[in-house]
């Protein structure tokens, strides 16, 4: 809306709807304000970074789910996060009135980059790159990825009305360990209004390692073959399968062991295991024997029952393990495991929950544990080849389940040593965004501390302006929050008072902001949401229209109803029992007294 500059007219429009006598005497008016969320609000304040109409309507739908409520919907129609709000169903009708610029221009733009998170150094990482056009003529450009200033891609492209949308990919080369930034690329076209979305920043963090994964089952199932896929999507991993637990399995040359449905079977490698302080992932099922896994007294058990449940997921969005971002763990199928309660008797972190016929429980469903360097990774469930299935089906391709696996895989496989101090930040984020940074302290024996007092300075490397914030603790956890930093490199030092303990680190934040990525208002879409739940479109200097339709929609006339109730003056069968008292009384006081 910023961009469009129509920040005023739209307040001005605002201002008349809720300011008409007319209105106010036919519908009680509410306003809300939404971005990534609804909030209640009577004013606009335009510094939502992110936008998301479905979810708001949605929001609307079930507040008046059982009310006759026309909702007017003030917006450029553009949404960049959520469900595609044309398909929503609501029994409320839907008026949208268009902002923005609704003239169509030629745009090119970068709509997504895929890159895997990690790589490893002086290898090739694949780079797949989503190019689109909006123009009926034909126009070339060039596509580039930048590193350091200079240029490590190149491709001219050609566009026209038919063929508008173009995947390049390509592979670079990893040179130098710790976080490398890279920017992609599209040269402007003539008459190109904007240009903001002709540029995408991304970044890889580069290893200096190789990681080899050993699969041990007991049994075959969907879950193995997914596992590999989605391990080996990262080059730099290799995956062996083994069936034939008894065998003679060297595991010390693995730098981590999945075990899948535990049993009595896996005896010897877990005596293995135990010896070497080797790290593992264990994937439980309806296949695992728990009184063998409750016997090995990994730090957990569970007490379960020969009946089986299914477990949906829920983020825990107070991890600090590693960082891990919600791929619509929400909408994820169920994993299926034996039911029981699950108690832990050491320190660890949930990932995600239990989510039990729609009852969220903080019992976990996926966690992790760490003691005297030995990290140990546990899934409550069975099923994870249906989360790959379903992640596809939200955005057609793997890649983010993929991620997720490649996450829990890297922070299990590593053979570093657990700070007391551990950090998490993203490394790049969109410019306006809110930049979140989390931490996760312990004392000597490594349980969480919460009587620390905790601080971060960031400091702008072209600026040299420091900022300094204490930590808040919120849910066993220490985060702080910073709005409105300029665009450009950072670093950060992180400080625990009293202590010398510190952590450094750097991320940068880039000048491309999603809501800038549109030309015009998408008038066909919010047209569609109108005729779809029985509403109408309207421009914004035609709400006087709006209005009066309002006010002639009999569907929302005022109606009054009569109830008419029917009761006698005089309760007859209370003077009845007046009566048969009265006589009675007479009765035994004669009686008393001889006269009868």
């Amino acid at each position: 809306m910023r961009f469009f500059k129509d920040e005023n007219k739209l307040e001005n429009v605002l201002s008349k709807l809720k300011t008409n006598e007319k209105l106010q005497s036919k519908f009680n008016i509410e306003i809300f304000l939404f971005d990534k969320t609804l909030k209640v609000s009577d004013s606009v304040d335009f510094k939502g970074n992110e936008t998301n109409i479905y979810k708001s309507l949605n929001t609307l739908k079930q507040l008046n789910k059982k009310e006759n409520a026309p909702i007017i919907l003030l917006s450029d129609g553009n949404q960049t996060i959520g469900n595609d709000y044309e398909i929503i169903n609501s029994k409320q009708k839907i008026y949208p009135v268009v902002f923005g610029d609704t003239t169509k221009y030629k745009d090119l733009k970068i709509s997504q980059v895929n890159v895997n998170k990690y790589s490893y150094i002086k290898n090739k990482f694949p780079v797949e790159v989503i190019l689109n056009y909006d123009g009926l003529e034909n126009v070339n450009s060039i596509f580039k990825i930048y590193s350091n200033g200079k240029t490590v891609f190149s491709k001219k492209v050609k566009f026209n009305k038919n063929d508008n949308s173009k995947i390049i990919t390509t592979n670079l080369t990893s040179l130098k360990e710790g976080i490398n930034y890279y920017t992609a690329t599209l040269d402007k076209i003539e008459n190109e209004k904007n240009t903001r979305n002709n540029r995408k920043n991304f970044s890889v963090e580069v290893i200096d390692e190789q990681s080899k994964i050993l699969i041990l089952s007991s049994i075959k199932h969907p879950d193995i073959g997914v596992l590999k896929k989605a391990i080996e999507s990262n080059k730099q991993r290799s995956v062996t399968l083994e069936y034939n637990i008894d065998g003679n399995i060297e595991s010390n040359d693995f730098q981590l062991i999945i075990l899948y449905n535990l049993n009595n079977q896996f005896k010897s490698i877990i005596s293995n295991i135990k010896a070497n302080n080797l790290n593992f992932l264990l994937i439980n099922g309806i296949n695992s024997d728990w009184n063998f896994i409750n016997r090995q007294k990994f730090g957990f058990s569970k007490k379960a029952i020969n009946q089986t449940e299914n477990y949906a997921p829920i983020l825990n969005n107070s991890f600090l393990t590693f960082l891990q971002k919600d791929i619509g763990f929400n909408e994820m199928p169920p994993l299926v495991n034996n039911f029981g309660e699950i108690t832990f008797s050491k320190d660890y972190q949930s990932l995600l929950f239990q989510n039990i016929n729609g009852l969220n429980t903080e019992q976990p469903l996926i966690s992790f544990l760490e003691e005297n360097n030995q990290k140990i990774g546990v899934i409550f469930g069975e099923g994870l080849w249906k989360w790959r299935a379903s992640n596809y089906l939200l955005n057609n391709s793997f890649t983010e389940f993929d991620q997720f696996i490649g996450n829990i895989v890297q922070y299990l496989s590593s053979q570093k040593k657990r700070a007391r101090l551990d950090v998490n930040s993203e490394n790049l984020y969109p410019a306006n965004s809110l930049v979140n940074i989390t931490a996760f302290y312990t004392d000597k024996n490594y349980k969480f501390d919460a009587r620390a007092s905790l601080e971060i300075i960031i400091t702008n490397k072209e600026t040299k302006k420091n900022t300094k914030l204490p930590f808040s603790l919120i849910n066993n956890s220490y985060q702080v929050s910073f709005e409105d930093l300029e665009s450009g490199d950072y670093t950060y030092k992180v400080s625990v008072l009293g202590q010398k303990i510190n952590k450094y680190g750097s991320f940068k934040i880039t000048d491309y902001d999603v809501e800038e990525q549109f030309t015009s208002a998408n008038v066909k879409k919010l047209e569609k949401l109108a005729n779809k739940t029985g509403g109408k479109l309207y421009h914004k200097n035609n709400h006087q229209q709006l209005i009066n339709d309002l006010l002639n929609d009999s569907s929302y006339f005022t109606t009054q109803k009569s109830i008419v109730k029917e009761q006698n003056l005089v309760d007859w069968k209370w003077i009845l029992l007046l009566v048969v008292i009265l006589f009675t009384s007479e009765w035994f006081i004669r009686k008393y007294f001889g006269k009868i």
